[in-house]
C-alpha cells in the first residue's frame, strides 16, 4: 500500500482491553491472505476490546449524531514483511457499535464485520479524567457486559512487554468476499495504561461470536488493562492482494 490517504480521524478513548490465550487452530481458518498469525512469547492471544470514539470524523466531515459512540470490537493479531519492513496489524471477528449508518459505512469502506446493536458504557466524562472503573454493555438476544477496575497509575508499557503488543499494532486487514485482503494503517501516539483489576466478562457470548470463541472469552483472562487512548487517523484501505494476484 503506498501513500495511503486519511479515510477517518477521532479520537479513542477508554480502552478496556481483556486479552485470553487461544489455541492458533481457532484463528488460522481467519487469517487473512498475505498475512500470518502475530504472537507474543509464543502465546496466541484473542482480545475483547471496548472503547469511545470521540470527534469523529469521515474525509474530514463530521457526520451530525455520529460523532461519539462506543465500539466494542474482538480481535486477533496478525502480521506481514514487506520490503524488509515488518508490519504488525489487527483482524477483526466481531465489532459492535450502536448505530446503523456507522456500521453500514465500515462494511462498504472496508468490508469488516461490524453490526448495530443497543449499547451503554460507564466512563469518565472527560478524556483527561483518570476512570476508576470502566464497563461497556452490549445487547444481543440479551445483555452482554466487560467491566474491570482501575489500579494504580498510569505507565507507557515497555516496548517489547505485552502491555504494548496488545496496544501498538497499527495496521488493519480484512478479507474481502472475492479472497482478496485489504490493508489499512491507523497512526497513534503510544497510548498510557492502566493494569486492570477484578475483570469480568458477563452474559452469553455464544449468539454473536459462536460456540467456539465463547468457549474461548469464558476462559482466565491473560491480561486486562485499560489504555488512556489519544486522537488516531485511520487511512483510506488498498489492496494486499488484489484478485488478479491471488492463489486459486
Amino acid at each position: 500500500m503506498t501513500g495511503p490517504r486519511v479515510f477517518l480521524t477521532a479520537e479513542w478513548r477508554c480502552l478496556a482491553m481483556l486479552s485470553f490465550t487461544v489455541d492458533p487452530a481457532l484463528l488460522l481458518p481467519l487469517v487473512p491472505r498475505g498475512t500470518e498469525l502475530d504472537s507474543h512469547d509464543g502465546r496466541t492471544l484473542l482480545s475483547l476490546v471496548g472503547f469511545r470514539f470521540l470527534r469523529t470524523r469521515v474525509l474530514g466531515i463530521p457526520i451530525p449524531l455520529h460523532r461519539d459512540f462506543d465500539e466494542v470490537n474482538l480481535r486477533f493479531y496478525v502480521r506481514r514483511e514487506t520490503g524488509g519492513e515488518l508490519r504488525r496489524g489487527v483482524t477483526f471477528i466481531r465489532e459492535i457499535v450502536p448505530r446503523r449508518l456507522i456500521a453500514a459505512v465500515a462494511r462498504l469502506a472496508y468490508n469488516e464485520p461490524y453490526v448495530a446493536l443497543r449499547m451503554q458504557s460507564e466512563v469518565p466524562a472527560s478524556p483527561g479524567v483518570s476512570p476508576s472503573r470502566v464497563r461497556y454493555a452490549w445487547k444481543n438476544a440479551s445483555w452482554q457486559h466487560m467491566t474491570m477496575s482501575i489500579a494504580g497509575t498510569p505507565f507507557v508499557p515497555d516496548p517489547w512487554s505485552e502491555a504494548a503488543f496488545i496496544t501498538e499494532h497499527h495496521g488493519g486487514y480484512t478479507r474481502q468476499r472475492d479472497g482478496g485482503t485489504m490493508e489499512y494503517r491507523v497512526e497513534h501516539p503510544p497510548w498510557r495504561v492502566w493494569t486492570a483489576e477484578r475483570p469480568e466478562l458477563g452474559g452469553d457470548m455464544a449468539p454473536l461470536y459462536g460456540a467456539a470463541f465463547a468457549e474461548a472469552l469464558a476462559g482466565v483472562p491473560v491480561s486486562a488493562l485499560v489504555a488512556e487512548g489519544s486522537p488516531v487517523s485511520v487511512s483510506r484501505p488498498g489492496w494486499l492482494q488484489p484478485a488478479s494476484t491471488r492463489r486459486p
